[in-house]
């Protein structure tokens, strides 16, 4: 039977270096954003072509979300992040050194196959190392460390970009993914010692596929984490991925400095909400659905405060509550971990939480596309173009709200039918609360 983990000294120490894998898979994620500008230049492509970097690294990501949840249950951890490691360094490096778009293109989806290995692969370590209990909160500090990750895009890569030029910036960016990858090989444990999770059932390849995947799908916690991510994530995805320094620079006349500075604030504004959505959760369960509908409403309402505002240009206060409320949006999709994570046993956690991530990239995807288009088709109208952000939000708002009853019945039934903890027969914690 699979037994809590206790946590302590050395939890935080192996939980720490793939939490640091996943620092600086972010940092490459997230370094086309401040570079789009430059990208666009260099590579001589317009809006819609420029999206398509983007685009094409979150396809790689979302459709590897369910073949990496199935990854880390079956063959470890250690194994998927080391893996990861190495493609988004290539991919990096690749990127660097591309001399056309056809490359450059190549190099952005390999980064993105990298990348889809690592945020998955943090919360099996977090599940495999800390108490259940701590779920909710592990979870919401691995996203502060990524969005800190963000943070060295904006504040380190983007002035190294404007001082040093292309191939050095990216290159050189690419030291941290070698730097990272000796910790990991040399001390990262999949779990502590006399904490084993149970042995996965070895019943040919497509038969544990599509049992995994089966399974998971037809609890109503996994689709309705799914939506949540989706609902949630992709705001603030679009803004700080490609078309936020756009927008600021070339829409509301803003210089490059001070833009920068805004999609700072969306990162601050993440990491400060993560550390209260977290300890939200993890002491009160009925805040999630709250939470994350809160998030959403709150997001629609200043998106179209800027873009509805009279004038060519929304004022800097706008801008600057815009930024912060958008720094919500990361820590309110964390929740749909939060309700996956209950609804399936330790050995499908990996998978739940695959096909729960591929909601938010899926958004993201989707808008980034329909921002690239409608700018082509509308000669640069960025309030046209943004308004594809309310399409999506509806979109998932009504899945939400056809989901939760479903799913919050399934997990009180599932609380009021298991054993009490410590007695004979009584299920993993791990398994059956968030």
């Amino acid at each position: 039977m699979f037994r809590d983990p206790p946590g302590g000294r050395k939890a935080v120490a192996v939980w720490s270096i793939g939490v640091a894998v996943y620092f600086v898979a972010v940092i490459f994620r997230t370094s086309l954003g401040v570079a789009g500008l430059e990208a666009a230049d260099r590579f001589r492509v317009g809006a819609s072509a420029l999206s398509t970097f983007s685009l094409l690294q979150l396809l790689v990501y979302a459709g590897m979300q369910v073949p990496v949840g199935l990854l880390v249950d079956r063959l470890g951890t250690k194994k998927v992040l080391t893996l990861g490691a190495v493609l988004f360094t290539s991919g990096q490096i690749g990127f660097a050194l591309s001399p056309t778009y056809g490359t450059a293109l190549a190099a952005r989806a390999l980064l993105g196959c990298g990348d889809a290995m690592t945020f998955i692969s943090v919360l099996r370590l977090g599940t495999r190392w800390f108490p259940a209990r701590r779920g909710p909160l592990m979870a919401q500090l691995a996203g502060l460390v990524g969005m800190a990750g963000n943070l060295v895009s904006t504040l380190v890569l983007a002035p190294v970009l404007h001082e040093v030029g292309w191939v050095p910036a990216f290159a050189g960016s690419a030291v941290a993914g070698l730097a990272v990858l000796v910790p990991l090989v040399l001390f990262l444990r999949d779990h502590p010692e006399g904490h084993e999770p149970p042995p996965v059932r070895r019943d040919g390849g497509a038969g544990f596929v599509r049992r995994q995947i089966r399974d998971s799908w037809r609890e109503p916690g996994t689709r309705l984490g799914l939506w949540v991510h989706f609902t949630t994530q992709f705001p603030a995805m679009v803004f700080l991925l490609l078309w936020g320094m756009p927008f600021l620079v070339e829409d509301q006349g803003l210089a490059r400095t001070t833009a920068a500075g805004l999609l700072t604030l969306v990162v601050a504004s993440h990491m400060g909400f993560g550390l209260v959505y977290g300890q939200l959760i993890g002491r009160r369960q009925s805040a999630r659905i709250p939470l994350a509908l809160g998030t959403v409403t709150l997001t629609a309402a200043l998106w179209g405060s800027v873009l509805a505002y009279p004038g060519a240009r929304a004022p800097m206060w706008l801008l600057t509550t815009l930024c912060v409320v958008l720094g919500t949006c990361g820590p309110a999709s964390m929740i749909g971990f939060d309700f996956a994570r209950p609804a399936n046993p330790a050995e499908r956690q990996g998978t739940a939480s695959g096909i729960t991530n591929m909601g938010g990239f899926l958004a993201s995807m989707t808008t980034l596309l329909a921002v690239g288009l409608l700018l082509d088709a509308t000669g640069d109208d960025y309030r046209i173009a943004f308004s594809s952000v309310f399409f999506v939000e509806f979109l998932g708002i009504t899945q939400i709200l056809r989901l939760r009853g479903r799913a919050l019945t399934a997990e009180r039934n599932r609380l009021q039918s298991a054993p009490l903890p410590g007695r004979p027969g009584a299920p993993a914690p791990a398994a059956t609360s968030a």
